[in-house]
């Protein structure tokens, strides 16, 4: 294959664990809300999404920097995907009266 489909193809997975990643972190901020146990819930997938993120980036890079780069930019983007998707965070009567509402 040529080094460029290669490098698009980085980008690509890159941005499907961007969009992962940020994803399960959107989910796991409103479970945790209602949760019962909410500090099990966040450190569990913390380790979980961070575990498979790294992983993933180690394989993919298979050792060479503009993999890593290029996975990193997909990354990335697929986090402002994900901000775009998601919107503003909400805010509660609460963070406007104590004014740390944005």
């Amino acid at each position: 294959m040529s080094e460029m489909l290669i490098l698009t193809l980085v980008t690509i997975a890159g941005l499907f664990l961007g969009v992962c990643f940020f994803g399960s972190l959107w989910w796991t901020i409103r479970r945790g809300l209602t949760s019962k146990r909410p500090a099990l819930l966040f450190i569990g997938s913390l380790l979980l999404r961070t575990s498979i993120t790294l992983t993933s980036f180690y394989f993919i890079a298979n050792g060479d920097l503009a993999r890593l780069l290029m996975c990193l930019l997909g990354f990335i983007i697929g986090r402002f995907i994900m901000v775009r998707l998601v919107g503003l965070p909400i805010t509660t009567p609460l963070a406007k009266e104590t004014g740390y509402a944005p």
